[in-house]
């Protein structure tokens, strides 16, 4: 479970720069939970992320992690714990190392004293699991060499090999085409079921936000104005999102991307 208690983030606070970029957030995300967080730029989506990873420190409030405070954890030792795949497809892979090393480094991430090493066995476990995403005869290959569609879903697979507490997709299929942004949606699904993950998964993609997990969260201004789940999220669609948008907030959604995934 991850809680957020009355998290404020200011920028540059006492300067003529100051930004409130998160005011007084709270949130609960259960265990299981899927939860796709949706809003126009500068909402303050990216801002969360980027506290719950440790990338920024917060002004005030606090962040729990299954009833451990993380608040002030650094972010190299929250990696351990939160797996977090950005827009790149380059950011959750080493270029310059084969499929297997890049394997053998996820699935031994946050063990101590463990020697790396490509057994037959080891081989023939990597191949299994690469087959949904047809890499399972290039486990030699450097991965520079694959696609953004083959790097991204390269990263989802490390990504939960390396069995974290808590998935972050931060617009994870943003800058893929169509046709390999569905294939790693599709792969995300299979996955986050398979091994019952938790995660928060930012999108412009109204759609998705709809079709795709179990809650749906619409930030504004730094606060979240929205928290839909259960049948009201069975029911929506995007100019029902829009409404309910409208209707809480007084003014009208300001997305062009998001509006023209309808």
């Amino acid at each position: 479970m991850l809680e957020i208690k009355h998290i404020t983030k200011v920028f540059y606070p006492g300067t003529v720069n100051e930004k409130t970029a998160l005011e007084n957030v709270s949130l609960t995300v259960n265990d299981g939970d899927v939860i796709c967080v949706i809003g126009s730029n500068g909402s303050g989506k990216s801002t969360l992320f980027n506290l719950i990873s440790g990338t920024y420190p917060v002004t005030s409030g606090e962040i729990l992690l299954n009833g451990r405070n993380i608040t002030h954890m650094p972010e190299y030792r929250r990696a351990f714990t939160i797996g977090r795949i950005f827009q790149d497809p380059t950011k959750g892979t080493a270029a310059s190392m084969s499929i297997a090393d890049n394997m053998i480094t996820a699935s031994t991430k946050g063990m101590k004293g463990l020697r790396r090493s490509l057994n037959k066995a080891k081989k023939e476990e990597f191949a299994k699991l690469l087959e949904p995403i047809g890499l399972s005869k290039r486990l030699e290959d450097n991965v520079g060499l694959l696609s953004g569609g083959q790097r991204q879903a390269l990263t989802l697979l490390m990504t939960v090999m390396s069995k974290p507490q808590l998935v972050l997709l931060d617009e994870h299929t943003a800058a893929l085409d169509p046709r390999n942004a569905q294939i790693v949606m599709d792969l995300t699904t299979q996955y986050i079921n398979q091994y019952n993950l938790t995660a928060l998964m930012v999108t412009h993609n109204m759609e998705f936000a709809i079709n795709y997990g179990n809650r749906l969260i619409m930030m504004d201004g730094g606060q979240i104005v929205l928290d839909i789940h259960g049948e009201e999220k069975k029911r929506l669609t995007v100019s029902k999102l829009v409404k309910l948008f409208r209707t809480v907030r007084n003014k009208e959604y300001d997305d062009d991307e998001g509006l023209l995934t309808k």
